[in-house]
């Protein structure tokens, strides 16, 4: 498919996860792509798209010309900038709203903000309007892949927050302590009302 396309020609292709980091052919057909600087984003996307799987996949949206130029589109000037040694990668699988109670379908706020990112982080001004987030998206650098041994998954890059860390420890314990005082005292009290129901039918216990 790559060999179709114009000298400006982007293509998107849907994949199994397991095209990220497969070993193999599919691992050297991965790294030429990306050496050939033809990767442009990866966006892993939510589980229940689609009515024959409920896997999540990945779209794969490859650019045969990511050098910095301009271009006129529907009387919009564009300004691209050169982006032949970074990949943009973007974890979607947060995002959707329910359809048909079991399948998942991207609001019209999950499309605008997803094609908000990926056009500005094209675009020569991309400082001013993109920005690294976590658990949503980040900019890749060839070296950085490379590190990785050429893998494009994305929560390999993508910052995860660890919300553990924000817990004040102290406070979460003494919230439990209270808890379970008051679990221990209705457990006491509902003891005491048990021996006193046994013990007035004339079936005491003794403890």
């Amino acid at each position: 498919m790559v060999s179709k396309l114009s000298e400006n020609g982007v293509a998107g292709f849907l994949l199994a996860n397991g095209a990220l980091s497969g070993d193999g052919t599919e691992k050297a057909i991965r790294k030429k792509l990306i050496e050939n600087k033809l990767v442009e984003a990866i966006l892993l996307m939510p589980r229940n798209l689609f009515y024959t799987t409920d896997i999540s996949v990945t779209l794969w949206i490859l650019n045969k010309n990511k050098k910095a130029h301009t271009i006129e589109i529907n009387g919009i000037i564009k300004k691209y900038r050169n982006r032949e040694k970074e990949v943009l990668f973007m974890d979607l699988r947060q995002m959707g709203e329910p359809f048909e109670k079991k399948y998942t379908q991207f609001s019209e706020d999950d499309i605008q903000h997803v094609t908000n990112t990926y056009h500005n982080w094209q675009q020569t001004d991309f400082e001013k309007t993109y920005q690294n987030t976590p658990e949503f998206c980040l900019s890749a650098s060839f070296d950085d892949v490379m590190k990785k041994d050429f893998s494009l998954v994305p929560s390999k890059y993508i910052e995860f927050i660890n919300r553990d860390e924000n817990i004040d420890f102290d406070e979460k314990m003494q919230s439990l302590q209270t808890e379970f005082a008051e679990l221990l005292k209705v457990e006491e009290q509902t003891k005491r009302d048990l021996l006193f129901v046994f013990k007035e039918l004339g079936y005491e216990i003794k403890l």
